[in-house]
């Protein structure tokens, strides 16, 4: 500090004037780039600034009482796969849909999660419903194949495995993408992926539907009359 005090001493109040003014002007020139990276930073994102973009317009959905709910069903090996990588539901017959839940009201909503089924038609003509999977029972299955003749009426009561640390790779892989939240605040879209385990049998995605029964508003509770979204699909149908 004293070295640099004694170095401004011995400058000509020209030099002084020019050097406090690109000094000034570097200064300016850096906070002016500060603000631009902050204002990057927080720029809000398509789905905050409008809801409705998160949720295409093209998928299958169920609407009314201001809640639209839609589902994308994840049937082809390669899409799947380049989603998922090496955590695949579809190696061991599970099918991931990702579902989207859009409150266009000025009210919080509340989801019941594990109420939601994959109501099934099997070709026999049999309706099934089928519970989705934790992400931890996928990454098990993924990690332990195991076979069944038919879509899980249940979830799979598979030992999970604790401390195994392939299961636990997986489950890490799968975790941040599965729908997980039960509050739907206004004017927002929340979505994420459910699994399914439908045993390989993915062509019965055509006559299947998303079943969400229990949508209440909070905080007074008031239940919604029950959602229910067919899973049209090209490649399955």
């Amino acid at each position: 500090m004293r070295f640099r005090h004694r170095l401004r001493r011995r400058m000509s109040f020209g030099y002084s004037y020019w050097g406090l003014r690109l000094r000034a002007a570097v200064v300016t020139a850096g906070v002016l780039v500060f603000c631009v990276c902050m204002f990057g930073q927080n720029k809000p994102t398509s789905s905050s600034a409008d809801p409705k973009n998160s949720s295409p317009a093209t998928l299958p959905q169920d609407e009314h009482s201001g809640l639209t709910i839609s589902v994308d069903p994840y049937t082809e090996e390669a899409r799947t796969k380049d989603k998922f990588g090496k955590a695949n539901p579809h190696d061991v017959g599970v099918l991931p849909v990702e579902v989207f839940l859009r409150n266009d009201t000025d009210q919080m909503m509340r989801l019941n999660l594990e109420t939601i089924q994959l109501e099934v038609i099997l070709r026999n003509g049999v309706r099934q419903e089928v519970d989705w999977m934790r992400a931890e029972e996928v990454a098990n299955l993924i990690a332990h194949p195991t076979g069944s003749a038919q879509p899980q009426q249940k979830r799979l009561p598979l030992p999970l495995n604790f401390g195994d640390k392939k299961t636990e790779k997986l489950a890490a892989v799968l975790r941040p993408l599965t729908l997980d939240a039960d509050i739907i605040p206004p004017k927002t879209t929340i979505h994420g992926f459910l699994y399914f385990n439908v045993s390989h049998e993915f062509s019965v995605v055509g006559k299947s539907s998303l079943y969400v029964p229990d949508v209440t508003i909070a905080p007074s509770n008031d239940p919604l009359v029950y959602f229910e979204v067919p899973l049209r699909n090209a490649a399955a149908e």
